[in-house]
Order: C-alpha cells, then sequence, then structure tokens
C-alpha cells in the first residue's frame, strides 16, 4: 500500500515469513537479528490448573514485560483455589518469564522449568517421507496392498519418487480388522523382506517393519531393516530389546485401545496431556532398554474422533517438548470423509491439506501412500517457507 505524499511504502507481512531472512535484508546488526526475530514469534500456551495466586502473581509478571495472561473472572479475587489461564507471549517475554517465576511460589518454579522446554523446541526444515507397502489383502486402501514382485517394483518406484523411508506391514490396523498370528504375519512378508535383502534396497532408502510380533521385527531386522513401526508403543518387552540389541530406530506410535476396540466411542479427559503422559512413558521405557533413536506417532485415527484428530494435528507443536522427531500418518483415512464425503481412493486431496498443516506445525515425518505427490507438495510447501 502506497502513502501518496510520504512516498512510503507499507506491507503488511505473514506471521509465518523467515523473519531472519527479512532483518538481514535491511541490514540489521547480526546481534539484532536474534534479538528481534524473538519478538516476532508469539506463542499461546493453554495453563490447566493453576493455583489462583499463582495466576495473580503470573498475570502482573506478564504485564510487566508486555505479555499477557488471559485468566477467568473471579481470579483477582480468588473466587476459585484453580484457574486455567491462557498465557500469550513473544519468544523474548516467554524467556524473561521463564526466569523470573523460578522463585516464585504457588507451582509457578515448575511452570518455569516447563516454559524453559517450549523454548528449547525447534521445528525442523526438513521432512522425511515414509511410502507404506502392505502385504496383506484387507489394508482399508488396496491401492497399497502388494505381493513379491509388485511390491518391489513400487517401492523401487516409491524410492525413485522420492520416499526417505519405505514401511513395510502385513497385518491390517484399520478399525475393526481381523487380528493375525505372528506365524501368518511373517509368512506375508517374508518374500518381500528376502528381497529387499537380495537386492540390497536398503542402501538407496531405509526400511521400517510395521509390526509388533517380535519373531517378525527380528527376521526384518536381520534383513537390512533399522526402523521399528510399533503400533502399541513398545508393550512388549521383547521388542524393546530387539531394538536396543540391533540399533534400531524405534517408532512409538499412541492408540486407545485395540484396532478391533479403538473406534468404540474413543473418550479423553484432556488428549494432548494425555498421549503426551503415554508418550513420555514409553519414551522413558524404551530409553530404558538401552533404545537410543526414537520416533514418536500421536496415532492419528488409531482410537480418536475426528476432532481429536484436527486438535492433535493443530497443536502438533506441543509434543515437541519431548525432543524427539514426531510422525504424522493420516493419509486417506476416514476422518477425510467425515469433513468431505469422500471414497478411499478419493481423499488424496484431503490428505496432503492434513499432512502440510502437520509439516507446518512440527512433523519431520509423513507416512503416506502417494510419495510422488507428497513429494511435490512438500517442495512447494518449503519454497513457501523459506520466503
Amino acid at each position: 500500500m502506497y502513502l501518496w505524499g510520504l512516498w512510503m511504502l507499507v506491507e503488511k507481512l505473514s506471521n509465518d515469513i523467515d523473519a531472519k531472512s527479512y532483518l538481514k535484508k535491511i541490514g540489521v546488526d547480526g546481534g539484532g537479528v536474534d534479538i528481534l526475530a524473538s519478538k516476532m514469534k508469539s506463542h499461546i500456551i493453554y495453563i490447566k490448573d493453576l493455583a489462583v495466586g499463582g495466576a495473580n502473581i503470573l498475570k502482573q509478571d506478564a504485564l510487566s514485560v508486555g505479555a499477557d495472561l488471559a485468566v477467568p473472572r473471579g481470579t483477582v479475587i480468588a473466587a476459585k483455589p484453580f484457574v486455567d489461564c491462557i498465557l500469550i507471549a513473544t519468544t523474548k517475554q516467554l524467556k524473561i518469564l521463564s526466569k523470573k517465576e523460578l522463585s516464585q511460589p504457588f507451582g509457578l518454579k515448575n511452570l518455569a522449568l516447563e516454559l524453559s522446554n517450549m523454548l528449547k523446541v525447534k521445528k525442523s526444515d526438513k521432512v522425511e517421507i515414509m511410502g507404506v507397502i502392505n502385504t496383506n489383502d484387507d489394508s482399508f486402501f488396496k491401492g497399497s496392498r502388494f505381493v513379491d514382485a509388485d511390491a518391489i517394483k513400487t517401492i523401487e518406484q516409491m524410492i525413485d519418487d522420492g520416499a526417505d523411508i519405505i514401511d513395510i506391514g502385513g497385518v491390517s490396523s484399520a478399525p475393526n480388522s481381523v487380528s493375525v498370528d505372528a506365524k501368518e504375519e511373517l509368512k506375508r512378508v517374508k518374500h518381500i523382506l528376502d528381497a529387499v535383502s537380495r537386492e540390497k534396497l536398503y542402501n538407496h532408502a531405509r526400511f521400517s517393519i510395521d509390526s509388533y510380533a517380535p519373531n517378525v521385527i527380528e527376521y526384518a531386522l536381520e534383513s537390512g531393516f533399522n526402523i521399528v513401526n510399533d503400533i502399541t508403543g513398545l508393550r512388549d518387552d521383547e521388542v524393546c530389546k530387539l531394538c536396543a540389541s540391533y540399533g534400531a530406530t524405534a517408532i512409538i506410535m499412541h492408540m486407545q485401545g485395540t484396532p478391533q476396540t479403538m473406534q468404540n466411542n474413543p473418550k479423553y479427559e484432556n488428549i494432548l496431556t494425555e498421549i503426551y503422559n503415554f508418550l513420555k512413558s514409553s519414551i522413558d521405557k524404551a530409553q530404558s532398554f538401552g533404545v537410543n533413536d526414537i520416533i514418536i506417532d500421536i496415532g492419528i485415527g488409531f482410537g480418536k474422533t475426528l476432532q481429536d484428530n484436527l486438535t492433535l494435528i493443530k497443536n502438533l507443536e506441543h509434543f515437541l517438548t519431548l525432543q524427539k522427531r514426531v510422525l504424522v500418518g493420516a493419509s486417506r483415512k476416514s476422518m477425510i470423509n467425515e469433513i468431505s464425503v469422500s471414497s478411499v481412493e478419493d481423499r488424496l486431496a484431503g490428505t496432503i491439506a492434513l499432512h502440510l498443516e502437520a509439516y507446518k506445525n512440527g512433523a519431520s515425518i509423513l507416512r503416506v501412500h502417494d510419495v510422488k505427490e507428497h513429494f511435490q507438495a512438500i517442495k512447494v510447501q518449503q519454497a513457501l517457507k523459506n520466503i
């Protein structure tokens, strides 16, 4: 917008710009770039069950540094002993508050430590694509079902199209799917695992086994796989031992219930907190067994309503405080049909929309059925992100 007579150009910039690049562009001194960039990034933090005395102190401290705390009416007169509140602050203000509250009572010291952890979070600029290969005939998306030679041909094509990881599984985990014993599962995947090993395809991409059966996982690890994708969140100690002994990466996923029961009216008191606590506990367990490389998966569609799934994707940054890479797999899932009526075969556009939002909010791995289309979409998103 030009202001005539003043010869001035005024532009409204997006909040998602690369702040440092703009500051450097106008010639800000090196030290000033970091300081000013921290003022250009805002944070919205929901605080639940804060002692009312702590809320009143935090409110005043926040205002003193130019931030603010939204509190319910009656807080100033301590109408209730505990309150929920929302802190609104820039990165710079958050840094000040994370130090200032360390000396305060009413649980504010613990809050200060949480704020400090949040400041350590950094979203990855890079995102990896995990292509899906299923060897069972009851996978919810028939386009991901392959056998033997066709599977190898598809794997090679996925790698050419930009897949960083190939995830192979022999058992459907769709809602109400039929459970299969480990012997049958191994029978389904064995020929493909053998071909991956024989053709040394693991030299061109990383391979993940989508299983929680120890014998299947061990066979895959012996075949050159180095990722274990466990939808049960490493419930079985034997899986932990295998990951540790082979130095494999473990993907820990959250699921409420089992594939046979998970969509029977799933409920949460506080979905972000409950899933965070589950993942934290599972990470601690994995590390106690010596598993060092861990990826977390919030489990889109695994015991969640549509609102749950959208809430998780929108607030994905919350889970980055666990200091682990985050995987999101919403590919062609039924949640898309709940938003816009569609068949499984007609959900690619909705899938890409969900995955780009997940990437924007902190996901660094996307589990997809359509590698080529995601590779292009991510490249475009990265170009926008770097402006």
